[in-house]
């Protein structure tokens, strides 16, 4: 019987080609997290998310089963960009922030958009509300971090808890799966493009040739009509 222990050359061996496995992939990990930058605030710190990526690329690779899955990036992909996701959570932003600020900032950012086609800057959002400008700054970044997020989660983070406990997650699927459908096909496709295809908003307006403002104001309308069903 082979034991399981530090000393056993075959599981030295095993443990060597997992390590080897998970280094291979490190390029692509590091690719990711660059591209998740491109998204994010720029005080996000993108080694901290490469960081939190290859921990978890290791984690996968002495887990993973070539007899089940036949492609270790197919298999680790999604889990390394929900690593990085989970980090990104835990930094808990818009538990410290004003949920009636963040509404009031959304508010006035689709109005300014809408009428000047890009958004406004954080001074003019700070006399607009009468608040302090770094209260608009930390207010503005916590958003940015969170827009990343998946909908029904974003529909619960900017909620209070307390009007969203008795949506369940199927129901919030189905608000989501509505509204898109009453969009046009060019507002689907910016959605499609934002949250499942993970491209940032340069991106999507190479593609589209529309402005990043419009893109920009688009993602706000479709969480903000979702944020008033569940609420």
């Amino acid at each position: 019987m082979i034991r399981n222990n530090p000393c056993n050359p075959y599981e030295q061996t095993k443990k060597s080609n997992q390590d080897e496995l998970a280094i291979q992939y490190l390029p692509a990990v590091k690719a990711m997290a660059y591209r998740l930058k491109e998204r994010l605030p720029s005080s996000i710190d993108v080694s901290e998310l490469i960081s939190i990526g290859a921990e978890e690329i290791i984690k996968l690779a002495r887990r993973y089963n070539e007899e089940l899955n036949d492609s270790f990036w197919g298999y680790a992909k999604k889990r390394v960009y929900g690593s990085m996701l989970d980090y990104l959570r835990s930094l808990d932003l818009v538990s410290r922030t004003d949920r009636k600020l963040l509404k009031d900032i959304e508010r006035i950012v689709l109005d300014y958009i809408a009428e000047f086609d890009e958004e406004p800057s954080d001074e003019f959002l700070a006399q607009a509300l009468e608040e302090d400008i770094e209260k608009i700054k930390k207010a503005r970044y916590s958003t940015e971090v969170y827009s990343l997020m998946p909908l029904d989660e974003q529909v619960q983070a900017f909620n209070d808890q307390s009007t969203v406990q008795s949506v369940q997650q199927d129901q919030l699927i189905d608000m989501v799966k509505d509204i898109l459908s009453r969009m046009n096909e060019r507002e689907q496709l910016i959605i499609q493009l934002y949250y499942f295809e993970e491209l940032n908003l340069k991106e999507i307006s190479e593609i589209l040739e529309i402005t990043e403002s419009r893109i920009s104001q688009i993602i706000k309308t479709v969480i903000k009509k979702i944020r008033e069903r569940a609420s």
